[in-house]
C-alpha cells in the first residue's frame, strides 16, 4: 500500500531457485542480471536467450480486535526477458526488461463504535474501501569487459517506468444526525520514468580445471525516483464535486544498493552466497502513519535500511551421462532472509524465503535449457500478534527457457546452414 509496492527478487529463474544468489556468478550461458561484469564471460559467434513465466500465490492472515480475517489470491505474468551476446573478445552486451515492483491490493474497513467520536454521533458507520495496482519495469543495458585476466568490470544503464493507481472510497451509512451525507472518492495517479546507473567488478580467485572461486560486487547508484502524481478527492453527488486537485512530485528515491558475494564452482557444485544492503533511508522521507491492528493506535511508517543474505546450491550428478538424461538435470536450492523496507511503529517486519528448482538441458551436451523453480515465503510473522498486522504467506511457481546458440564442442549451431542435406 505503500510507495512504489513490493520490491521483486532479480535475476534469471536459474538464480531465483537459488536464493536470489549471483553476483559472483560466471557460468557459459549464464545471463548475470545481478553483476554487469558477468557478462564478460562470453563466448565468441554465440547467443543467449532467456525468459521466463511466474504465477504467484498468497495467503494473507490477520487478527485484529480480537477477529481472525483471511484472504488468498493468484496472479500470473512475465517474469523477466534478457539477451547477451559478445560485441568483442571478452566484452558482452546485454538488455533486459524485469519487473522492479508491483503493487495489488483491495482492502476494506469499517470504522468502530465509539460513543464519545463525533463521526459516529454525527454521521453514522463510515467504510472505508482502499485499492491499488500497477507496477515499475526495469529496462537495463549493460557491457562487461575482462580488463585483464580474471578481472573483469561492468557497467549498466538502467530505465524504470510504470503507472501505479490508488484509489479510496469513504461511504457513509447513516444512522444518526440530520441530512444526507454523500461518499467521498479519492484517486492517485503515479506515472515513473527515470534513469540509473550501476557498476559491478568480478575477480577469479581461483582458476583452476577442477574448481572456480569467484569474488563479485555490484553497486546501485539510486537516487530521486519523484513519479509524476496527480491527486483528486471528490463528492459522489450529482456534480462530482471536487475537493481537491492537484499535481506534484511524490518524494520517492530508489535506494543505493551493494552487493558483494562469491561462487564456488566444481565440476558438479556451485555454491553462492550473497549479501545485500539498501539504503532507503537516506532520501526517502516518510509522513505516513498506519493502524495498530491489536489497540487500534495510529502507528508512524517509516523508510528503514535493509540487510538481506541470500545463499544457493546447485548439483549436477554427472553433466556428460549420455545414458541417464536426469544425471545431467541440475537440482538447486536456495534460501534468503532480510526485512521489509519500511518500519511499523518503529518495528522491523522480517521476511523469509526457501527455493527450489532444476534446469533440464535440451539434449547431450546442451546449454540450453528450461528451468523450472519454486518459493515459499513469509513475512510479518514477528509482527502479526504484537501489532495486528497481516502476516503473509505466499507461492511462486516459475518456469524460465534458456536459449545458447554457439558453436564449439556443444555443437549448438542453431542458425547455421546446412552444407549437406
Amino acid at each position: 500500500m505503500y510507495g512504489i509496492g513490493e520490491i521483486n527478487t532479480p535475476g534469471t529463474q536459474s538464480m531465483r531457485s537459488m536464493g536470489g544468489a549471483g553476483v559472483a556468478a560466471r557460468m557459459t550461458g549464464t545471463i548475470n542480471l545481478l553483476n554487469p561484469a558477468g557478462l564478460s564471460l562470453v563466448m565468441q559467434k554465440s547467443f543467449t536467450l532467456d525468459a521466463s513465466l511466474e504465477g504467484q500465490n498468497y495467503y494473507n492472515a490477520q487478527t485484529a480486535d480480537g477477529v481472525s480475517k483471511k484472504s488468498a489470491y493468484n496472479t500470473f505474468n512475465i517474469r523477466s526477458f534478457a539477451i547477451l551476446m559478445p560485441l568483442a573478445k571478452n566484452l558482452g552486451f546485454s538488455v533486459s526488461v524485469n519487473p522492479y515492483s508491483s503493487v495489488g491490493y483491495r482492502v476494506t474497513y469499517d470504522h468502530p463504535f465509539d460513543a464519545n467520536d463525533p463521526v459516529w454521533g454525527n454521521v453514522g458507520r463510515i467504510n472505508y474501501a482502499y485499492a491499488g495496482e500497477g507496477d515499475v519495469t526495469e529496462v537495463k543495458a549493460g557491457i562487461g569487459y575482462e580488463l585483464f585476466k580474471n578481472f573483469s568490470i561492468g557497467a549498466a544503464l538502467q530505465y524504470y517506468w510504470g503507472d501505479i493507481d490508488r484509489t479510496f472510497v469513504m461511504t457513509p451509512v447513516s444512522i444518526t444526525g440530520d441530512g444526507t451525507f454523500n461518499p467521498i472518492t479519492g484517486e492517485s495517479e503515479y506515472a515513473v520514468s527515470r534513469f540509473k546507473a550501476q557498476v559491478g567488478v568480478q575477480w577469479n580467485a581461483i582458476l583452476t580445471s577442477r574448481r572456480i572461486l569467484t569474488l563479485g560486487a555490484a553497486y546501485d547508484f539510486g537516487g530521486d525516483l519523484r513519479p509524476k502524481a496527480t491527486h483528486r478527492v471528490y463528492g459522489n453527488d450529482v456534480f462530482n464535486t471536487t475537493v481537491q486537485d492537484e499535481t506534484g512530485r511524490l518524494p520517492i528515491a530508489l535506494p543505493r544498493r551493494l552487493t558483494v558475494g562469491a561462487c564456488y564452482q566444481t565440476s558438479k557444485w556451485v555454491v553462492m552466497l550473497d549479501y545485500l544492503f539498501e539504503n532507503w533511508s537516506r532520501d526517502n522521507v516518510s509522513e505516513q502513519t498506519g493502524v495498530d491492528g491489536s489497540t487500534g493506535t495510529s502507528m508512524r511508517v517509516d523508510y528503514t535500511d535493509t540487510h538481506t543474505l541470500k545463499a544457493g546450491v546447485e548439483f549436477t550428478p554427472a553433466r556428460f551421462d549420455a545414458r541417464r538424461v536426469w544425471r545431467r538435470w541440475s537440482y538447486r536450492a536456495g534460501l534468503r532472509a532480510g526485512s521489509h523496507n519500511r518500519t511499523y511503529g518503529g518495528h522491523r517486519l522480517q521476511e523469509y524465503a526457501l527455493t527450489a528448482g532444476i534446469g533440464i538441458p535440451v539434449k547431450f551436451r546442451s546449454v540450453t535449457a528450461v528451468d523450472i523453480g519454486i518459493e515459499y515465503g513469509m513475512r510479518g510473522m514477528n509482527l502479526s500478534k504484537s501489532l495486528g498486522l497481516v502476516r503473509q504467506q505466499y507461492f511462486k511457481f516459475g518456469i524460465g527457457f534458456k536459449f545458447f546458440a554457439a558453436g564449439g564442442e556443444n555443437h549448438e549451431y542453431w542458425f547455421m546452414r546446412q552444407k549437406f542435406d
